[in-house]
């Protein structure tokens, strides 16, 4: 199945609301991943978002923390916080499962079709931390995970192979991030100035050093893709052209993906 991710004002920016914005793609007949922060609101206000996404048909949702509003338009802001993305997750769970809220309280019409998303980054430190996390995110109740944009190869085996050996990627879908670089400023930022985020020396060289950065680019991302393709445990992939979106169609075809089923 193929769907399309709806960020919640993302990197604390002001953007078009994304519960909007998934009734938006589920009119033209495209599938959404509605994303969910708890930056913004506390418990209430996301429980009954949860509700309110579920009532239009919209039934994937990604919850996220969400970056800090200091990183964004309006750095004064005052951030909620109130609950984190596990504690959203496994509140998710016991309203789809246990027809409950989080105070206990029942719903007055149990329900309904949801399938629960979290992120992870296996690049964060500390790295043995990054797999306890997955885990406290499954066990809260992910149904799939997204993770950060994958570039060291060696690194993300190296993290499946501690997911496989505690049998976790039978218990979650995991869909593996890939991000086609459009300039070398945008890949010196991740690289040097975004935590969390693992371009090898020799990627960055070898971009760095391309007659044409964008094409070099995608052909790097492609061969990404095809590793990702055969490491077990690994059940999709998650496609995040930052600020390329125009390039996403032609990057499908020239990864081999087109035509869809």
């Amino acid at each position: 199945m193929d769907a399309c991710n709806i960020t919640d004002n993302q990197t604390a920016v002001v953007r078009l609301s994304s519960l909007a914005g998934s009734v938006l793609l589920k009119q033209k007949n495209i599938e959404p991943i509605y994303q969910m922060s708890c930056r913004d609101r506390n418990r209430i206000a996301l429980q009954s978002d949860i509700l309110g996404a579920v009532a239009l048909g919209i039934n994937n949702i990604l919850f996220v923390t969400g970056d800090h509003q200091s990183v964004g338009n309006h750095p004064h802001a005052k951030g909620v916080f109130d609950i984190d993305s596990i504690q959203l997750v496994s509140i998710a769970k016991s309203m789809r499962d246990k027809g409950i809220f989080q105070n206990g309280e029942p719903l007055k019409k149990p329900f309904f079709n949801l399938f629960i998303g979290a992120v992870c980054n296996p690049f964060a430190t500390p790295y043995d931390y990054r797999v306890d996390r997955l885990e406290k995110k499954i066990n809260a109740g992910a149904d799939f995970i997204q993770t950060q944009s994958v570039f060291n190869i060696d690194h993300f085996q190296n993290f499946m192979d501690k997911v496989i050996s505690r049998g976790l990627d039978k218990k979650v879908f995991i869909l593996a991030g890939v991000t086609p670089m459009k300039s070398e400023k945008m890949m010196d930022r991740m690289k040097f100035h975004v935590p969390g985020v693992d371009i090898p020396d020799d990627v960055y060289n070898r971009l760095k050093n391309a007659d044409d950065f964008q094409a070099e680019s995608q052909i790097v991302s492609c061969e990404t893709i095809n590793s990702l393709k055969k490491m077990k445990g690994v059940h999709g992939i998650h496609i995040t052209a930052l600020f390329w979106e125009s390039i996403i169609p032609s990057f499908l075809e020239r990864c081999n993906f087109l035509p869809r089923p």
